[in-house]
C-alpha cells in the first residue's frame, strides 16, 4: 500500500532540513518538499540535492515573484498598509501566497497533510494555517514545533538529530540572526536585538543597504510613474512591478533608505523586536501616497486612511482569504482609478525628499489655492461657512459664558 504524502514548506534551512527525517520517522509519510521563491532566488542554490539527500521524495521550486508583486504587494501599496505605523508587512504579505501554493501542490500530489516549521511563538504559524484552512479545510496541518513528537529545542539538538540520521550538512550551531527575505524586504531578529536596550549592530546586520551615515554624500533623484495606482516606470523606463521594486531596492539601499527598528505586538500576544530593511518599498509607499495627495478628495482620503489601517491589520493577522479582505481591497481599488502620474524624489542619507509631482487628474487648482484672488473662490464666502461650521462651538461657549 502506497504511503500517504505530506507537503513540507521547505526553505533548506536547518529547521526544515531536520523536519524531513522527523516526518518520515514519526508519521511514515512520503515527503514532498515545496520551496516558494518570492524573490530570494540567490538562497535556493543546491536545495533539490539537499532535500533528496535528507529523505524527500521530490522538491518543487516555484517562482512566484511576479504574482507576489502584482497580486499581494500592489494592494498593500495602494492601501498604504502599515502595521503599527512602521512595519511595511514584508513577511506578512508573502505568507498567504505561500499557503496558496502549498495547497495547489498538495492537490496535485494527492497529499493528506501540509507541514510547516514555524514556531509556536510567532505570527507565521497563524498566517500559514489560516490560509490552508480557508483553501483546503480537509487537509491535515502538522506544525512541527507544536507537535508532541518534536523534541528538539535548539540548533544544537537539530544538528545532532540530523547526524543520527546520517545527515551531515554545513549548518553551524553558532548563533546568528533569524532572517526572512523576499523581493520586498529582509527582516532580522535575535542576537543583540532581543534586548530593546541594545543598539542594532548595523555593520553586522544590514544586507540590502547601508546606514544613512555611510550613504553617499551626494543625493540622487528618482522619478516613479503610476497608472491607476500601479507603479509602471522608474526614471522614465517602463518595467513590470517586480523590476520596479528591484530597482528601487538598489537605489534605496545605496542611500540608506527604509531601515526600521521596531518593537511590535505579535498576534499571539507577545512583543517582539526586529529590524526591517525595506528600501524600495519605503520609496514606493511614499511615492504612491504623495501622488494621492494631488488626486483624492478630503473625505475619500480620510476614509482610505482608516481602511488602510484595517487592511494592514488583516494582512498582519493572516486573514487574506476572507470576505473582509476582499471587501476592503475592493474599496481601495475603487479609489485608484485616477491615481496616475509621476512623483520625483531626491534620495539623500536616509531621507526621501519631495522634488515635484504631476498628474492629469490633480485636484490642485492654482487659481483656487493661490493667495491671489481668482475667479473660482470668493474670500467672503468663507464667512458664512465659518458661522455654520462653528455654530455648535459658539452655542456651547455662550452657555458657559452665561454660567459664569
Amino acid at each position: 500500500m502506497a504511503k500517504e504524502k505530506v507537503i513540507l514548506a521547505y526553505s533548506g534551512g536547518l529547521d526544515t532540513t531536520a523536519i524531513i527525517p522527523w516526518l518520515k520517522e514519526n508519521f511514515d509519510y512520503e515527503v514532498i518538499c515545496v520551496c516558494i521563491d518570492c524573490g530570494q532566488a540567490e538562497e535556493l542554490d543546491g536545495l533539490e540535492e539537499r532535500a533528496k539527500f535528507c529523505g524527500a521524495e521530490k522538491l518543487y521550486i516555484l517562482d512566484v515573484t511576479d504574482e507576489f508583486a502584482d497580486k499581494y504587494i500592489v494592494p498593500c501599496v495602494q492601501a498604504h498598509a502599515v502595521y503599527e505605523n512602521k512595519y511595511l508587512l514584508g513577511t506578512s504579505m508573502a505568507r498567504p501566497l505561500i499557503a496558496k501554493k502549498l495547497v495547489e501542490i498538495a492537490r496535485k500530489e494527492g497529499a493528506a497533510a501540509i507541514c510547516h516549521g514555524a514556531t509556536g511563538k510567532g505570527n507565521d504559524q497563524i498566517r500559514f494555517e489560516l490560509g490552508i484552512k480557508a483553501l483546503a479545510p480537509d487537509l491535515k496541518i502538522i506544525a512541527a514545533w507544536r507537535n508532541d513528537k518534536w523534541t528538539m529545542d535548539s540548533r544544537e539538538s537539530e544538528i545532532e538529530y540530523c547526524k543520527k540520521h546520517g545527515i551531515n550538512l554545513p549548518f553551524s550551531a553558532d548563533s546568528s540572526y533569524s532572517r526572512d527575505r523576499n523581493l520586498w524586504h529582509i527582516s532580522h531578529e535575535g542576537l543583540e536585538l532581543e534586548d530593546p536596550a541594545n543598539e542594532p549592530n548595523f555593520d553586522h546586520l544590514l544586507v540590502l543597504g547601508v546606514t544613512p551615515e555611510k550613504a553617499p554624500d551626494e543625493g540622487e533623484y528618482v522619478t516613479i510613474s503610476f497608472e491607476k495606482g500601479v507603479p509602471t516606470a522608474v526614471n522614465g523606463e517602463k518595467m513590470k512591478v517586480s523590476d520596479v521594486i528591484r530597482k528601487l531596492n538598489e537605489l534605496g539601499g545605496k542611500h540608506g533608505i527604509g531601515i526600521v527598528d521596531i518593537v511590535e505586538n505579535r498576534v499571539v500576544g507577545m512583543k517582539s523586536r526586529g529590524v526591517y530593511e525595506t528600501p524600495g518599498g519605503t520609496i514606493l509607499y511614499e511615492a504612491h501616497q504623495q501622488l494621492e495627495e494631488l488626486i483624492l478628495d478630503r473625505e475619500t482620503t480620510k476614509t482610505k486612511l482608516d481602511m488602510g489601517n484595517l487592511f494592514a491589520q488583516i494582512v498582519y493577522e493572516g486573514k487574506w482569504f476572507t470576505p473582509l479582505r476582499e471587501a476592503v481591497q475592493a474599496f481601495i481599488e475603487s479609489t485608484q482609478q485616477y491615481v496616475t502620474g509621476e512623483v520625483k524624489f531626491k534620495l539623500y542619507k536616509g531621507n526621501i525628499i519631495k522634488a515635484g509631482e504631476t498628474s492629469p487628474y490633480s485636484l490642485y487648482n492654482e487659481s483656487i489655492a493661490s493667495f491671489t484672488t481668482g475667479d473660482l473662490y470668493n474670500h467672503h464666502d468663507a464667512e458664512g461657512f465659518i458661522n455654520l461650521f462653528g455654530l455648535a462651538s459658539k452655542v456651547r461657549g455662550m452657555k458657559h459664558l452665561n454660567k459664569d
